[in-house]
């Protein structure tokens, strides 16, 4: 049985079949339902710049400035994420999910602050969204501890579930502030959030738990930078989760300006809810069929799309260019659920190869859990870069537009990256015959 003291859980043993059944399950759902309120408010809070950024017209902002408002909270996130993986390590999951989520309180006062007065400079806005990234950090950390409760064989339901908490944050913003500007003010798209941020915190204090068995010396962790299938998952994760956020983001800006006539904030929220919902589902098709296979197939149908969000802008379709925009975000959602399922598979099968050629029994039986240690350490690495994709997104859009007009060049961008990417993931994870530059993990149920 798991031994809690204060509010730290020894003895902890996922891969226990009756240890899992009798115990481990309960524990790991309860710490996995506060995890999902946690990410849920920091994704709210990372994403609330991009319907304020499009009420901003008293401010006479340029479409390229509006891209840049929405474009630094990505930047600002994707660089804390690094720091954020580490935090659970060093001073337990739950504790570092309390001091995450009070943390979500500065940049909402700071909300408050920007649009209270129309004489507040362009480079004040830009400070001030750029703290919202602080949500953006608690996805990486997030991740990284939930993964320490769950089994080999649930890791992609499980962490498919807790991703797709936090994304729905992206759509509940573009849904509920729009309502919330209505009623109440500009200044009131942040301060909403306060009273459910206070909340979360107080639940993740008294329901979540700490695991010795999570702890790890920090230059344990960062010893997975060195590891070649770190960079990899990072490029690929830059096309799924980088894409997902990025296009979240930038989605009301981008019809704002090439359909000024369309009221995008009455279904801004569609498509990252979409890609929310099927997040899941793109982690237990991985469960089944393997991570790699299910990503490359999501990178073709990512291309395919583009091509439909093309044509409805060189026609002028909005309904052509409104359901190939949800289609990619449903692809979006796939792939993040699928690379997130390969990640703590790749570095459980590479500690098991590392620990047979190395002779010992002893490591080969402490094998599996150093590998989720690794895995842990490398989701932060991972979802920090990818989430730098959101940047590079917001930041084509609006060098495209302000250059040519339009967001073309920008499309045919994203389409060739998505081509690299499907190639990336063939060669490095599908493909049967062995390579002398990487290991193949194809046999390995990656």
């Amino acid at each position: 049985m798991a031994r809690r003291e204060r509010g730290w859980i020894r003895d902890w043993e996922p891969e226990n079949p009756h240890f899992w059944e009798s115990r481990g399950k309960q524990i790991a759902r309860r710490n996995l339902l506060w995890s999902i309120a946690a990410e849920h408010l920091g994704f709210t809070v990372w994403t609330v710049w991009s319907i304020v950024a499009v009420k901003l017209g008293a401010y006479r902002f340029s479409t390229d400035q509006l891209f840049w408002i929405v474009a630094l909270p990505n930047l600002v996130g994707s660089v804390l994420r690094i720091p954020y993986t580490f935090a659970p390590a060093r001073f337990g999951g739950r504790n570092w999910t309390v001091v995450s989520a009070l943390l979500l309180l500065v940049p909402t006062g700071l909300l408050s602050v920007a649009v209270s007065d129309p004489r507040t400079p362009f480079w004040a806005f830009l400070v001030i969204a750029a703290t919202a990234g602080l949500g953006g950090g608690n996805f990486a950390s997030s991740m990284a501890n939930i993964t320490h409760f769950y089994p080999q064989s649930r890791q992609g339901l499980a962490l498919g579930w807790n991703a797709a908490g936090g994304n729905i944050g992206v759509s509940s913003v573009q849904f509920v502030v729009p309502l919330v500007i209505s009623a109440l003010g500009l200044g009131a798209a942040g301060l909403f959030w306060i009273p459910f941020i206070l909340a979360s915190a107080a639940g993740a204090w008294l329901f979540m738990d700490n695991l010795t068995s999570a702890t790890s010396p920090f230059r344990q962790q960062v010893k997975v930078a060195g590891a070649g299938q770190t960079w990899i998952m990072s490029l690929l994760y830059i096309g799924t989760f980088g894409s997902y956020i990025g296009y979240s983001t930038a989605f009301p800006v981008l019809t704002k300006t090439q359909f000024p006539s369309v009221a995008v904030t009455s279904f801004a929220f569609a498509g990252p809810l979409l890609g929310s919902l099927v997040r899941p589902i793109g982690g237990r098709l991985a469960d089944r069929f393997g991570g790699a296979r299910i990503t490359a197939w999501t990178f073709c149908g990512m291309g395919a799309a583009l091509a439909g969000v093309w044509s409805g802008l060189h026609l002028g379709s909005f309904p052509m260019f409104l359901v190939a925009f949800l289609v990619l975000f449903g692809m979006t959602g796939l792939g993040n659920g699928s690379t997130y399922r390969m990640i703590p598979a790749i570095f459980v099968a590479r500690a098991v190869r590392i620990a047979e050629k190395s002779g010992s029994p002893a490591a080969v039986e402490d094998a599996p859990l150093r590998g989720r240690r690794e895995g842990a350490a490398a989701i932060g690495i991972i979802s920090a870069v990818g989430a730098l994709g959101g940047f590079f997104v917001n930041r084509s859009f609006g060098t495209s537009v302000q250059a040519t007009g339009g967001a073309g060049a920008a499309l045919l961008g994203f389409g060739a990256f998505y081509i690299v990417c499907a190639g990336l993931t063939w060669w490095c994870y599908l493909r049967t015959i062995g390579s002398r530059v990487l290991p193949n993990f194809a046999t390995a149920r990656v």
